[in-house]
Parts: structure tokens; C-alpha cells; sequence
């Protein structure tokens, strides 16, 4: 058992220090164990505790001891979290740096041993190192790292995960935990450690997925405070940079999903500069993972936030990042070529939910398209910024139509990609995009191609190139999605491109130009054409339609500009309101939140409070009653220590009773008086026989004297004779070294002029070559000046060549614009003017038919008036009858209606026609100047008619007046 005064912490650390200084490492280590260890230690003062938790501390790390150094740590912070944070972070710091320290002296030490083992700096290899090299794959300087540094690296490995575990969920020490993540981020890229970079994210993870299950317990992380989830998002930034780094795309995958799930939960926006990294970090994971769709996605979003947060961005940095962008989106595939096979569900689920997380990650309220990168990228003005064969790229992929030439102008772009070692990664799937867009515009132009003919439009330099079995695989997959609809004949090597009128419509096959509408659009297409057709042909029969809808549209935009001002106000003040009501709710919210967290806080606190006053009274008496147990055992212990001391210096038997019974001073009384007799006796004996060992050793002296005398001599000869033969040697070689030296100046004397003269020749020569050296670069330099201006100057021929051939192309579009509106105008106001002479022409007819109405209508009114004013049985005589001299009959009889008439008395086609008119009679209908009326030739009776008069300009179509149609004349007897 250890002696009472170890127990003191300041005499242990003094005790630890001793056994440092005696080179005992281990045993003072083991000493400040047991105590830091004990329950003792929990009552110690921290101004105690902290410097042997220093020195225990550099004894672990000297020793490598990790299992006590995370023992250690973890009693510490018990002791010490609440009352002094700081003194945590100073052990954690301590620890830390010793362990860094040590793992770059164990790495200069074995660069040091390297460099030392190596006997011969112009040997290559030694026979040893060849041998050992068979039989191990490993150098010496791996198999001297692994002996010295591995060791050290495995216990910082182990140092970062002891102290990450102990700082973990607890928000006294949140800065500090962040802190030695950081570090641990830098040691994993430091040493390439890719695995322990793996479990270090998944100990973060862990730890982060743990905050809400412990979020009840004192001191826990707080997720709502804006300013820990700052931390946690520098930190989870940190890992992405870290692991995109290392190349570990899983990882930097995941550590993606984890600062979403923390932008999502936080409150405050992210900085701007944070979110550029986010993206750019995405664009290289996309990039490995050969999902150019949302790839360009990415770098969509990351340039429009570089642009926004670098306003003076320079011109040539603008560039790069524009001709990435389009290029980026120029580059995604129109054919997929996932593993999945279409049509079934599972794949389309899965392949769905996949784009919506990826969608989710980007912050995209929908999946990207191909088109709608393109478009968004055009609507940026993107064009004008990006290099000029970029440009070129575009307008041969997306715009011109030219199936025969489409490989040959853009094989020259591809090769100026292929040269940029930042665009060369997108020359590939270019690649495959240009061999869609071929085989999509031959399917306009042709029915039947040769397999030949498509291999020679589909020439690219090697290693692009493809064979006959790559594009019929290709097609087969383009088929496969639905992309392409071709037949392959083998036998006739030829491509067939059918043409499937029912076929849905794809937005791949639209995008790019379309020299004629496909059978399958115009089939679908059909009823819509019809429809646009029938209404402009309603609108040209009927115009009043278009100008009433021209005239509602007029007057919903004034009633919209009417109420707008008074909608604009509406909608301010229910923003006003809503802003009001949500303050309000928050304030409320906030207020509450605040009370509750108080009165947890408070409760807390009095709960720990009181359970700290327990602990500590129960501590307290526990203790009291362990000195009193410890007090009596170490009486007892003394007393048989004491007892036995006596039993085995004096040989007096104690018996046990008397041992417990007797007290420790009287037992000591007991052993000093023994011992005192004891060392009596013993002065008494040694007294006497230091006496006779003097004698002896006296006698030994006189006789030792002449023999180290004849000694002496004895070796003075011997060394005289050494140094004579040592001597003699040393001349002997000197004058054979002197006497080659010699020889070896004569012989290198006689070629020493020829020496001279090969060494003036030799730097005569170097300089010349030099010289012509140096003049071959300035002439090549001086072309290559030239040349460069030459194509400076000739680039901006070309460019200004280009801005005059456009700016005709627009004033020409612009007078053919002119000229069309001038047509069309002209062309209206003839359409005007003829509809006006026409309503003129038809108003002065109806002018006329009315004036003839009204003359016939006082015509009647004259024969009406006359015919009332004829006395009563006259006759009336037609004018036709009259006309031709013959007398007419006289009848004496009445007028008999035909259907009261006999067979004599029916009137017949060659009888004279006969009006006779009775006062109250009727009369019958027909023109009196004509005998081919209906009524008069044949002699049957008229209709009557009780209506008035119709006069021809509102007379409908039975009504109208025609050559071959009756006329009726409409009579009614005086007073009706």
C-alpha cells in the first residue's frame, strides 16, 4: 500500500516529478492515475487538480497510453464542467498539441533515419535493399514509417475520438468540439487518412443525430439559436471541402445532404460565399458521378451567385464561367443512358425520387430540363460572353439545320476543347449529343440511308471515333427510350427511319431545328390547324366579331388600370395587416417560449442545486466516515508492521490480543527500547572487529608495496615499445602515400595542356550553342509575335466582317417588315373602301325601291279614288279591251263567282275577259293592263288579303318582286 502522504494530490504530483527525474515514467503515470481516478479527487480544488492533469496529460502522451488519457478526460470534466469551462479547453489544447508535436518529430525522425540509411548517394539500389525487395513490396522509407510514425498517428487518431466523444451534446463546450473537428478535418487531409475521414463523418453525424434525443437534459444543444447552426454549417463546409479533397464522393454526397438539412432548419439565410461553395462542390460531385443534368444545373446556380457577390468580376474569369455554363448545358445527353429499362414502374419511381432529392438539394422548385437550361441560360445574355467557338457550338447544335456537314464543323471546335484541360471532360458526351442531333435531323430528310454513309457523316478524330457496332448500339438504346424511332436491316446495311403516326410527342426531338413538321405532328396537330383556320375565316366573313373582342379586351384594361390603384392599396394593407398578425403571433410566441424556458431553467436549477447539496452531504459523510475506516486501518496496519518489526529485529512474540489491545505508542516505546539494547550490542561487536580487519588489512599493504613497484616498470618498457613500432608504421606509410602522390602529379601533369585546351574547346562550343540556342528562340519568338497579330487582326476582320453582315441582315428584315405592314395597310383600306361603296350602292337601291313603292302605292290610291267616284252599274272596261276596237259583251246578269258558276258559265282561255264591278261587290285581282295574271286567266276567284301594303325594301324572300313570280295587288272596299 501506498503511504499515507501519496494520497495529497500536491505530494503525488511532487512523487510523479521524482520518478521523471529517475526516468520512472510509467510509475509516476500510474501514481497520478490512482488518484485522479479516486472519489477523493472530486472535492479537490481546480487550481490543484489542473497542474497534475497537466503533467498527466504529457505522461500519456510520452507513454501512448489512450485508455488513460480518455479515463482521465472524462473524470476531469466531470469535475471541472461546472465550474470552469476554460480549464477544460486548456487540457483538451494541451493535449492536443503534445499529440501534434509528437507526430511531426516521429515524421522528421524518419525522414532523418531515411536519409542516413542511405550509404551511397550514387547507388541506386544496394543488394541488400534488391533482396528485401523480393521478399516485401514496401521501400524502406514505408517500412520506416510504418515503424516510427503509424504509431503516433494511430494515437492522434485515437486522441481526436476520445475528445470528440467527451465534448459531444454538451453546449458549455460547443466552440471547443467544433474547434478539434476542424482539426481533425486537417489531419485526415494532412496524412491522406480517407478512412478515418469516413468514420470521422459518421461519429459528427451520429453525435448531430443525438442533440434531439438528449435535448432534454441540462446544458444540451439548442438547434433554434442561429448561432450554433452557423457552427455546425462552417463545420459541415469544412467536411465537404475535405472530403471533395480527398475524392471521397460518398462522403462529400452525404455531407451535402446533411448542410441541407441544416439550411432547412435554420432561420437565418446562409452567407452568399457559403452557398457558392455548396454549389461548386456540387458540380464536381455531379461531374464523377456523370449526371451532366443537374451538373450544369449547378454551375447554373453557382455562377449567377459568384456574379452577384463579385460585382467587378473580370472579363476573362466572366468568360470561363459563361463558356462553362453553356457548354455544361450544352453537354447533357438528349438519349439517357441509365442501366433501367423504361416502362416499369419500380425504375420510374425510383428514377423519380431521385430527381426529386436531387431537385430538393439543388433548391429547385422542379427537375431541370435540357431546354429549360438552355433557355435560362440564353435569357442571361449568356452568349455574349462565352468564347467564340462555344458560339459556334451552339449555333450548330441548337440552331442550323445541316445533317451532311454537322460532324466536319464542329470536329475543329472539339479539338480546341480537347486542348483545355477544364473543357476536355465535356468533349465526350458532346460527343454523343452531336450523334443524336445527326441522326434526328437525317429522320427529317431521308427514309432509307446506307450504314456507310451515316458511319462517314459520324467521323471523329480518334479516340471519339465510333464504329458500326457503337451507333447501332445507340440506336438501339434511343429506340429503347422512345428517343428515335429506326429500323436497322442487316442484310441491306441500312437505316430505316420510320415514321409512326400516332407517336407521342418528345421534347428532345423539338429542341433542336426542324426543317418540316413530322407526320405524327401534323396528325396530332389536325384539329388545332382546323380550328385556327375557321376562325380566321369567321373573322373575315364577320369583322364585327374581332372588333368586340377588341373592344372587351379594351375595356377590361381600362376596368384593370381603373382598379388597380384601389387593388394595389387592398393588398398593401392586408400585407400590413398579415405583417401585424405574424409580429404579433412571434412576439407572442417569442414571450412565451421565453417564460417556459425560464421556468425550465429555473426548475433546472433548483433541482440541480438540490441535488448538488445531497451529493455533496452525502459526499461529505461517506467521506468523514471513510477517514474514520481509513484512520483505524492504517492504526492497525502500524500496529502489525510495529509488532513484526519487533517479532524480527528483537525476537519477541506479540500475541494477537495484546496487539490489538496495546496502542501504537506504547508499541513503539516497546520497539525503540529493544532496538536500543539491540544497536548496543551491535557497537560492542563491530568495535571489536574493526579492530582485527585494521591489522589485516595493514599486513596486505606492506606486502602490495614492492610488487606494484616492479609492475610499474614493467609496463613503462611495454608502452615504450608500442609507441616506437606505432611510431615507425606511421612513417613508413606516409613516405608510400607521399611517394604515390608524386607519381599521380607527373602523369596528370603531362595532359594537363591537353586538359586545358579540351576544356576551352568544350566552353567555346557551349557558348556557340547557346548563342544559336537563344537566337532560334528570338526568331521563333518574333513569328510567333507576328503571327499572333496576324490573327489578332484578322479575328477582327472577321468580327466586324460578322457585325456588318448582321446589322444588313437587320435593317433588310426591318424594310421587309416595313414594306409587308404598307401591303397589309393598303390592302385594308381597299377592303374598307369597297365595303363602303357596297353599303353605298345598296342604300341607293333601296333609295329607288322605295321611291318606286311610293309612286305605285299613289297610283293605286288615284284608281282606288276614281273607282269610288263612278256611279253604281257601270261597267267597268279594261284598258286592253278598249285598246282594240271590238265591243265588249253586255251582260245583264250579275256577277257569279266561279264556284257558283255552271259548265256553260266557266269562263275559258279564248272568251273575253269580263271585269264587272258592282257597288258592295268584290274585285277580283290581277293587272289591268295584262291577261296572263293568275287570276284573270282562269277565271277562279283571287285570295284575299286583309293585310296593308309591303313596300319592296321590307320584303322578305317569298315577298320579293320577280319576273316570274305573281303580283298582288291588295284592294279593300270603301270602309273597311
Amino acid at each position: 500500500m501506498a503511504p499515507f502522504y501519496a494520497a495529497k494530490p500536491d505530494n503525488v504530483l511532487k512523487r510523479a516529478e521524482e520518478l521523471v527525474a529517475q526516468g520512472q515514467e510509467a510509475a509516476a503515470l500510474q501514481a497520478l492515475n490512482e488518484v485522479i481516478l479516486s472519489k477523493r479527487s472530486r472535492s479537490s480544488p481546480l487550481n490543484v487538480m489542473e497542474p497534475m492533469m497537466l503533467k498527466y496529460i504529457e505522461l500519456c502522451v510520452n507513454l501512448r497510453q489512450g485508455r488513460m488519457v480518455k479515463e482521465g478526460l472524462h473524470q476531469y470534466r466531470n469535475i471541472a464542467q461546472n465550474t470552469s469551462v476554460n480549464s477544460i479547453e486548456i487540457i483538451i489544447n494541451k493535449l492536443l498539441e503534445l499529440s501534434e508535436q509528437k507526430v511531426a518529430e516521429a515524421r522528421a525522425k524518419a525522414d532523418l533515419i531515411a536519409v542516413e540509411s542511405i550509404d551511397d548517394l550514387e547507388a541506386s539500389e544496394t543488394p541488400e535493399s534488391i533482396m528485401l525487395s523480393t521478399v516485401s513490396g514496401e521501400q524502406n522509407k514505408d517500412r520506416t514509417d510504418r515503424a516510427v510514425v503509424t504509431p503516433w498517428l494511430k494515437f492522434l487518431w485515437e486522441v481526436y475520438r476520445t475528445v470528440l466523444d467527451l465534448l459531444r451534446n454538451n453546449a458549455r463546450l460547443e466552440t471547443l468540439y467544433h474547434t478539434v473537428s476542424n482539426n481533425a478535418f486537417t489531419f485526415c487531409l494532412t496524412y491522406a487518412r480517407k478512412t478515418e475521414f469516413r468514420r470521422l463523418c459518421e461519429i459528427l453525424r451520429n453525435h448531430f443525430q443525438n442533440v434531439s434525443k438528449y435535448s432534454h437534459q441540462p446544458h444540451s444543444i439548442n438547434l433554434n439559436d442561429p448561432e450554433t447552426l452557423q457552427q455546425y454549417l462552417e463545420v459541415r463546409f469544412n467536411q465537404l471541402n475535405a472530403a471533395v479533397e480527398l475524392e471521397l464522393w460518398q462522403e462529400a454526397f452525404k455531407s451535402v445532404e446533411d448542410i441541407y438539412t441544416l439550411l432547412t432548419t435554420s432561420k437565418r439565410p446562409p452567407k452568399p460565399a457559403m452557398m457558392a461553395n455548396y454549389y461548386s462542390k456540387l458540380t464536381k460531385i455531379f461531374m464523377v458521378s456523370e449526371n451532366y443534368l443537374f451538373h450544369s444545373a449547378a454551375w447554373n446556380k453557382f455562377s449567377t451567385i459568384e456574379r452577384a457577390i463579385n460585382k467587378n468580376l473580370a472579363d476573362d474569369e466572366q468568360s470561363r464561367m459563361a463558356s462553362v455554363v453553356l457548354l455544361s448545358a450544352l453537354a447533357i445527353p438528349i438519349i439517357t443512358t441509365t442501366k433501367t429499362r423504361p416502362g416499369y414502374v419500380e425504375a420510374d419511381e425510383h428514377r423519380m425520387l431521385k430527381l426529386n432529392r436531387l431537385s430538393m438539394l439543388m433548391g429547385l422548385p422542379q427537375h431541370p430540363t435540357r431546354t429549360g437550361l438552355l433557355k435560362e441560360a440564353l435569357n442571361k445574355n449568356i452568349l455574349a460572353r462565352v468564347r467564340p467557338e462555344i458560339r459556334d457550338l451552339y449555333n450548330i447544335l441548337e440552331v442550323q439545320f445541316h445533317p451532311l456537314s454537322i460532324c466536319k464543323k464542329i470536329n475543329p471546335i472539339m479539338t480546341k476543347l480537347s486542348e483545355d484541360p477544364e473543357l476536355v471532360k465535356y468533349v465526350r458526351p458532346l460527343h454523343q449529343v452531336i450523334l443524336t442531333r445527326l441522326l434526328q435531323q437525317l429522320s427529317q430528310v431521308y427514309t432509307t440511308v446506307k450504314l456507310d454513309f451515316v458511319l462517314k457523316l459520324a467521323s471523329f478524330p480518334s479516340p471519339y471515333n465510333y464504329d458500326a457496332a457503337t451507333i447501332e448500339k445507340f440506336i438501339m438504346n434511343g429506340c429503347k427510350r422512345g428517343e428515335l424511332n429506326i429500323r436497322i436491316d442487316h442484310v441491306s446495311q441500312s437505316l430505316i427511319f420510320e415514321t409512326d403516326l400516332f407517336a407521342s410527342p418528345k421534347s428532345t426531338v423539338t429542341e433542336g431545328k426542324q426543317l418540316q413538321s413530322s407526320p405524327s405532328d401534323l396528325m396530332r396537330t389536325q384539329l388545332s390547324r382546323l380550328g385556327v383556320s375557321l376562325h380566321a375565316v369567321v373573322q373575315m366573313i364577320d369583322p364585327s366579331i374581332k372588333e368586340a373582342a377588341i373592344k372587351s379586351k379594351q375595356e377590361a384594361v381600362e376596368r384593370a388600370i381603373s382598379g388597380a390603384e384601389k387593388e394595389h392599396q387592398e393588398t398593401l394593407a392586408r400585407k400590413n395587416t398579415i405583417e401585424h398578425r405574424k409580429e404579433v403571433v412571434e412576439t407572442e410566441l417569442a414571450r412565451l417560449e421565453k417564460i417556459a424556458a425560464q421556468e425550465k431553467a429555473a426548475a433546472a436549477q433548483k433541482k440541480a442545486d438540490a441535488e448538488k447539496k445531497r451529493v455533496e452531504e452525502e459526499l461529505r459523510r461517506r467521506e468523514d466516515e471513510r477517514l474514520q475506516r481509513v484512520k483505524e486501518e492504517i492504526q492497525r496496519d502500524q500496529a502489525k508492521r510495529i509488532a513484526e518489526e519487533i517479532s524480527l529485529k528483537t525476537g519477541l512474540e506479540l500475541k494477537p490480543e495484546e496487539i490489538e489491545g496495546s496502542d501504537v505508542k506504547a508499541l513503539l516505546d516497546l520497539k525503540v527500547s529493544r532496538l536500543q539494547t539491540e544497536q548496543r550490542e551491535m557497537n560492542d561487536r563491530l568495535k571489536s572487529i574493526n579492530k582485527r580487519l585494521d591489522h589485516t588489512e595493514r599486513a596486505f599493504r606492506k606486502e602490495e608495496i614492492p610488487l606494484l613497484h616492479k609492475d610499474y616498470e614493467k609496463q613503462q618498457k611495454a608502452d615504450l615499445a608500442y609507441y616506437e613500432a606505432a611510431r615507425k608504421a606511421e612513417l613508413i606509410a606516409a613516405k608510400t602515400q607521399h611517394a604515390k602522390g608524386m607519381e599521380l602529379k607527373k602523369r596528370l601533369n603531362r595532359i594537363l595542356g591537353d586538359y586545358t585546351t579540351y576544356k576551352q574547346r568544350l566552353e567555346s562550343e557551349h557558348r556557340e550553342a547557346i548563342d544559336a540556342q537563344r537566337r532560334e528562340i528570338e526568331a521563333i519568338i518574333e513569328k510567333e509575335k507576328k503571327e499572333r497579330i496576324a490573327l489578332y487582326r484578322a479575328t477582327k476582320e472577321e468580327i466586324a466582317k460578322a457585325r456588318k453582315a448582321e446589322e444588313a441582315e437587320r435593317l433588310r428584315r426591318e424594310e421587309e417588315e416595313e414594306r409587308l405592314r404598307a401591303e397589309n395597310e393598303k390592302k385594308e383600306a381597299e377592303k374598307q373602301a369597297r365595303l363602303a361603296k357596297a353599303r353605298e350602292e345598296e342604300e341607293e337601291f333601296a333609295k329607288k325601291r322605295d321611291e318606286i313603292a311610293r309612286k305605285q302605292a299613289e297610283k293605286e290610291a288615284e284608281i282606288e279614288r276614281k273607282l269610288a267616284s263612278k256611279p253604281v252599274g257601270a261597267t267597268y272596261v279594261s284598258p286592253g279591251a278598249r285598246g282594240s276596237g271590238s265591243p265588249l259583251p253586255r251582260s245583264g246578269g250579275a256577277y257569279v263567282p266561279p264556284s257558283r258558276r255552271t259548265t256553260g258559265q266557266t269562263a275559258s282561255s279564248e272568251a273575253p275577259k269580263e271585269d264587272v264591278w258592282r257597288r258592295g261587290g268584290s274585285r277580283p285581282s290581277g293587272d289591268s293592263g295584262s291577261g296572263s295574271g293568275s287570276g284573270a286567266g282562269s277565271g277562279s276567284p283571287l285570295p284575299r288579303s286583309g293585310g296593308a301594303y309591303v313596300p319592296p325594301s321590307r320584303r322578305t324572300a317569298g315577298q320579293s318582286a320577280g319576273s316570274d313570280a305573281p303580283r298582288e295587288d291588295v284592294w279593300r272596299r270603301r270602309g273597311q
